[in-house]
Protein backbone atom coordinates (compact mmCIF):
# COMPACT_ATOMS: atom_id res chain seq x y z
CA UNK A 1 0.00 0.00 0.00
CA UNK A 2 1.80 3.26 -1.16
CA UNK A 3 2.28 5.84 1.60
CA UNK A 4 0.46 9.14 1.57
CA UNK A 5 2.49 12.16 1.34
CA UNK A 6 2.16 15.02 4.00
CA UNK A 7 3.48 18.09 4.18
CA UNK A 8 3.93 20.39 7.81
CA UNK A 9 2.06 23.30 7.79
CA UNK A 10 4.51 25.13 9.69
CA UNK A 11 8.10 24.46 7.04
CA UNK A 12 6.35 22.78 3.98
CA UNK A 13 8.64 19.78 4.52
CA UNK A 14 7.03 16.70 3.09
CA UNK A 15 6.86 13.35 4.52
CA UNK A 16 5.39 9.82 2.61
CA UNK A 17 4.43 8.68 6.00
CA UNK A 18 1.53 6.67 7.92
CA UNK A 19 0.86 9.95 9.79
CA UNK A 20 3.75 12.03 10.85
CA UNK A 21 4.24 12.37 14.38
CA UNK A 22 6.59 14.76 14.24
CA UNK A 23 8.84 17.17 11.48
CA UNK A 24 12.48 17.23 11.44
CA UNK A 25 13.41 20.47 9.93
CA UNK A 26 10.68 22.28 12.38
CA UNK A 27 12.77 20.31 15.13
CA UNK A 28 16.30 21.35 14.16
CA UNK A 29 18.17 23.94 16.05
CA UNK A 30 17.95 26.05 12.72
CA UNK A 31 13.82 26.55 12.59
CA UNK A 32 11.23 27.28 14.95
CA UNK A 33 8.81 24.64 16.16
CA UNK A 34 4.90 25.45 15.35
CA UNK A 35 3.59 27.23 18.52
CA UNK A 36 0.35 25.78 18.33
CA UNK A 37 1.59 22.18 17.89
CA UNK A 38 1.77 19.96 14.50
CA UNK A 39 -0.48 20.18 11.80
CA UNK A 40 -0.04 17.66 8.74
CA UNK A 41 -1.96 18.45 5.56
CA UNK A 42 -2.38 15.56 2.42
CA UNK A 43 -1.48 16.40 -0.89
CA UNK A 44 -4.90 17.27 -1.48
CA UNK A 45 -5.19 19.73 1.27
CA UNK A 46 -2.04 21.94 -0.05
CA UNK A 47 -3.68 22.02 -3.27
CA UNK A 48 -6.32 23.54 -2.42
CA UNK A 49 -4.78 26.43 -0.80
CA UNK A 50 -2.67 26.72 -3.75
CA UNK A 51 -2.09 28.48 -6.90
CA UNK A 52 0.61 27.83 -9.18
CA UNK A 53 2.96 30.45 -11.25
CA UNK A 54 6.01 30.51 -13.25
CA UNK A 55 8.13 33.24 -15.14
CA UNK A 56 10.82 32.49 -18.08
CA UNK A 57 14.37 34.21 -16.99
CA UNK A 58 17.47 34.99 -18.91
CA UNK A 59 20.08 32.30 -19.97
CA UNK A 60 16.95 29.55 -20.50
CA UNK A 61 15.87 29.44 -16.94
CA UNK A 62 12.06 29.11 -15.66
CA UNK A 63 11.03 29.77 -12.10
CA UNK A 64 8.46 28.61 -10.51
CA UNK A 65 6.35 29.60 -7.28
CA UNK A 66 3.33 29.27 -5.46
CA UNK A 67 0.98 31.59 -3.60
CA UNK A 68 0.12 32.47 -0.73
CA UNK A 69 3.26 31.36 0.62
CA UNK A 70 3.31 28.27 2.16
CA UNK A 71 5.51 26.45 4.42
CA UNK A 72 9.72 28.27 3.58
CA UNK A 73 7.64 28.90 0.04
CA UNK A 74 10.70 28.00 -1.74
CA UNK A 75 11.47 28.73 -5.69
CA UNK A 76 11.99 25.69 -8.39
CA UNK A 77 14.71 26.35 -11.09
CA UNK A 78 14.12 24.51 -14.39
CA UNK A 79 17.54 24.92 -16.36
CA UNK A 80 16.77 24.29 -20.11
CA UNK A 81 19.05 22.42 -22.15
CA UNK A 82 18.62 20.98 -25.41
CA UNK A 83 19.79 17.05 -24.52
CA UNK A 84 17.11 17.60 -21.17
CA UNK A 85 16.51 19.74 -18.86
CA UNK A 86 18.09 20.27 -14.98
CA UNK A 87 15.30 20.85 -12.25
CA UNK A 88 17.15 22.20 -9.41
CA UNK A 89 15.23 23.02 -5.74
CA UNK A 90 11.65 22.93 -5.66
CA UNK A 91 8.78 24.82 -5.18
CA UNK A 92 6.43 24.03 -2.29
CA UNK A 93 3.55 22.16 -4.35
CA UNK A 94 3.10 22.05 -8.48
CA UNK A 95 -0.53 22.45 -9.67
CA UNK A 96 -1.40 20.21 -12.40
CA UNK A 97 -0.86 24.00 -15.14
CA UNK A 98 2.81 23.76 -13.40
CA UNK A 99 3.51 20.46 -14.32
CA UNK A 100 2.06 20.69 -18.09
CA UNK A 101 4.30 23.56 -18.56
CA UNK A 102 7.05 21.40 -17.57
CA UNK A 103 6.04 18.88 -19.59
CA UNK A 104 5.99 21.27 -21.98
CA UNK A 105 9.44 22.49 -21.84
CA UNK A 106 10.47 19.14 -22.16
CA UNK A 107 10.42 17.63 -18.73
CA UNK A 108 13.55 16.70 -16.27
CA UNK A 109 16.29 14.56 -16.95
CA UNK A 110 17.97 15.86 -13.75
CA UNK A 111 16.33 16.77 -10.48
CA UNK A 112 18.62 17.95 -7.36
CA UNK A 113 18.36 20.02 -4.60
CA UNK A 114 21.17 21.78 -2.25
CA UNK A 115 19.78 21.00 1.25
CA UNK A 116 16.60 20.22 2.48
CA UNK A 117 15.20 23.94 2.54
CA UNK A 118 15.15 23.79 -1.16
CA UNK A 119 13.12 20.27 -1.15
CA UNK A 120 9.70 21.66 -1.23
CA UNK A 121 7.93 19.35 -3.50
CA UNK A 122 10.71 17.23 -5.06
CA UNK A 123 8.84 13.87 -5.02
CA UNK A 124 6.24 14.90 -7.34
CA UNK A 125 8.78 15.87 -9.90
CA UNK A 126 10.25 12.58 -9.40
CA UNK A 127 7.36 11.33 -9.19
CA UNK A 128 6.05 12.51 -12.72
CA UNK A 129 8.80 12.89 -14.61
CA UNK A 130 11.05 9.93 -13.17
CA UNK A 131 14.49 11.69 -14.00
CA UNK A 132 17.55 9.76 -14.77
CA UNK A 133 19.23 11.27 -11.85
CA UNK A 134 17.96 12.19 -9.04
CA UNK A 135 21.37 13.58 -6.30
CA UNK A 136 21.59 14.43 -3.13
CA UNK A 137 24.77 14.63 -1.17
CA UNK A 138 25.21 11.79 0.81
CA UNK A 139 25.40 13.60 4.65
CA UNK A 140 21.70 14.84 3.87
CA UNK A 141 19.86 11.30 2.96
CA UNK A 142 18.28 10.84 6.42
CA UNK A 143 15.98 14.21 5.47
CA UNK A 144 15.11 12.52 2.21
CA UNK A 145 11.94 10.14 3.22
CA UNK A 146 9.61 12.00 0.46
CA UNK A 147 11.41 11.02 -2.59
CA UNK A 148 14.20 8.39 -3.65
CA UNK A 149 17.88 9.15 -4.04
CA UNK A 150 19.14 7.64 -6.77
CA UNK A 151 22.37 9.11 -6.72
CA UNK A 152 23.89 10.37 -3.73
CA UNK A 153 27.29 11.91 -3.96
CA UNK A 154 30.20 13.10 -1.99
CA UNK A 155 32.22 16.11 -2.63
CA UNK A 156 31.45 16.42 -6.18
CA UNK A 157 29.03 15.07 -8.96
CA UNK A 158 29.04 16.79 -12.67
CA UNK A 159 25.66 16.35 -14.18
CA UNK A 160 26.79 17.35 -17.45
CA UNK A 161 30.24 19.20 -18.82
CA UNK A 162 29.76 23.08 -17.03
CA UNK A 163 27.21 21.67 -14.56
CA UNK A 164 28.14 20.57 -11.40
CA UNK A 165 27.00 20.34 -8.04
CA UNK A 166 29.84 20.47 -5.24
CA UNK A 167 29.34 19.91 -1.65
CA UNK A 168 29.84 22.99 0.43
CA UNK A 169 28.13 22.30 4.48
CA UNK A 170 28.06 24.89 6.48
CA UNK A 171 24.76 25.66 6.40
CA UNK A 172 23.84 22.03 6.01
CA UNK A 173 25.77 19.62 6.60
CA UNK A 174 25.19 17.78 3.35
CA UNK A 175 24.54 21.35 1.25
CA UNK A 176 26.00 21.92 -1.71
CA UNK A 177 25.66 24.58 -4.52
CA UNK A 178 25.60 23.93 -8.40
CA UNK A 179 27.84 25.84 -10.37
CA UNK A 180 26.65 26.16 -14.02
CA UNK A 181 29.19 27.46 -15.99
CA UNK A 182 27.49 28.16 -19.10
CA UNK A 183 24.67 30.58 -17.05
CA UNK A 184 27.65 31.95 -15.05
CA UNK A 185 25.40 31.61 -12.26
CA UNK A 186 25.70 30.02 -9.03
CA UNK A 187 22.65 27.93 -7.06
CA UNK A 188 24.05 28.50 -3.77
CA UNK A 189 20.95 26.98 -1.62
CA UNK A 190 21.41 29.13 1.73
CA UNK A 191 25.23 29.58 1.83
CA UNK A 192 23.86 33.19 1.21
CA UNK A 193 21.15 35.46 1.16
CA UNK A 194 20.32 38.17 -0.60
CA UNK A 195 18.24 41.24 0.86
CA UNK A 196 16.25 42.27 -2.12
CA UNK A 197 13.62 45.13 -2.04
CA UNK A 198 9.86 44.62 -4.04
CA UNK A 199 11.38 45.41 -7.25
CA UNK A 200 14.32 42.77 -7.12
CA UNK A 201 17.23 45.00 -6.09
CA UNK A 202 20.26 43.42 -3.80
CA UNK A 203 20.35 45.71 -1.09
CA UNK A 204 22.49 43.77 0.84
CA UNK A 205 24.42 39.99 1.19
CA UNK A 206 24.76 37.83 4.22
CA UNK A 207 26.08 34.49 5.44
CA UNK A 208 24.49 32.29 7.97
CA UNK A 209 24.15 28.90 9.54
CA UNK A 210 20.08 29.68 10.93
CA UNK A 211 19.31 32.89 9.47
CA UNK A 212 16.15 33.88 11.59
CA UNK A 213 17.52 32.78 14.70
CA UNK A 214 20.69 34.61 13.65
CA UNK A 215 23.29 31.71 14.38
CA UNK A 216 26.68 32.29 12.34
CA UNK A 217 28.50 29.84 10.78
CA UNK A 218 32.12 28.11 12.37
CA UNK A 219 35.20 29.75 10.91
CA UNK A 220 36.47 26.67 9.43
CA UNK A 221 32.30 25.99 7.60
CA UNK A 222 33.35 29.83 6.02
CA UNK A 223 36.47 28.94 4.95
CA UNK A 224 35.03 26.04 3.33
CA UNK A 225 32.78 28.00 1.35
CA UNK A 226 35.44 30.25 -0.09
CA UNK A 227 37.53 27.46 -0.50
CA UNK A 228 34.94 26.45 -3.39
CA UNK A 229 33.22 29.26 -4.38
CA UNK A 230 36.56 31.21 -5.16
CA UNK A 231 37.29 29.00 -7.95
CA UNK A 232 34.45 29.43 -9.75
CA UNK A 233 33.40 32.56 -12.39
CA UNK A 234 29.46 33.62 -11.61
CA UNK A 235 27.43 36.70 -12.31
CA UNK A 236 24.35 35.63 -10.69
CA UNK A 237 23.26 33.99 -7.88
CA UNK A 238 20.00 32.02 -7.11
CA UNK A 239 18.96 31.19 -3.47
CA UNK A 240 15.83 28.56 -2.76
CA UNK A 241 14.08 32.53 -2.37
CA UNK A 242 15.90 35.20 -4.99
CA UNK A 243 16.83 35.29 -8.05
CA UNK A 244 19.90 37.51 -7.47
CA UNK A 245 21.80 39.17 -10.82
CA UNK A 246 24.75 41.10 -10.02
CA UNK A 247 26.18 39.23 -7.32
CA UNK A 248 29.49 38.15 -8.50
CA UNK A 249 32.37 35.97 -6.94
CA UNK A 250 33.92 39.00 -6.24
CA UNK A 251 31.33 40.30 -3.80
CA UNK A 252 30.89 36.63 -2.45
CA UNK A 253 34.45 36.62 -1.29
CA UNK A 254 33.88 40.09 0.12
CA UNK A 255 31.08 38.55 2.55
CA UNK A 256 32.61 35.71 3.28
CA UNK A 257 36.04 37.55 4.22
CA UNK A 258 34.21 39.65 6.68
CA UNK A 259 33.17 37.05 8.42
CA UNK A 260 36.89 35.80 8.57
CA UNK A 261 38.39 39.41 9.46
CA UNK A 262 35.97 39.93 12.62
CA UNK A 263 34.00 37.31 15.30
CA UNK A 264 31.62 35.15 13.99
CA UNK A 265 28.24 37.02 13.20
CA UNK A 266 24.96 37.32 10.90
CA UNK A 267 26.07 40.52 9.17
CA UNK A 268 23.84 42.01 6.27
CA UNK A 269 26.33 44.03 4.39
CA UNK A 270 24.64 46.85 2.19
CA UNK A 271 25.88 45.94 -1.54
CA UNK A 272 27.40 49.78 -1.51
CA UNK A 273 29.69 48.06 0.93
CA UNK A 274 30.18 45.07 -1.11
CA UNK A 275 30.89 46.67 -4.24
CA UNK A 276 33.78 48.92 -2.54
CA UNK A 277 35.36 45.70 -1.13
CA UNK A 278 35.01 43.73 -4.50
CA UNK A 279 36.79 46.77 -5.98
CA UNK A 280 33.38 46.84 -8.58
CA UNK A 281 33.53 50.69 -7.50
CA UNK A 282 36.14 53.27 -7.96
Amino acid sequence: MPLTPWACANCGFWQKHFQPRGCPVCEDTRNDLPHDGWEFLREEEVASRLTGSWRRLDRDMVAFTTSPPFGLNGTGWLLLHPDGNTAFEAAPYYTPAMIEEIRRLGGIRYLAASHVHGYGALWQLQDVFQPEVMAIQKDDLRLTKAFRVTWPYDEALELRPGQTLIHVGGHYEGQAVLYDEVRRTLFCGDAFKVDQDAAGENLAVSTHKAFHKSIPLSPGEVRRYREVIGTLDFDTVCTPFEHAPGITTAIALAVLDDQLRGPPGVRHIPMSALRERAGEVS
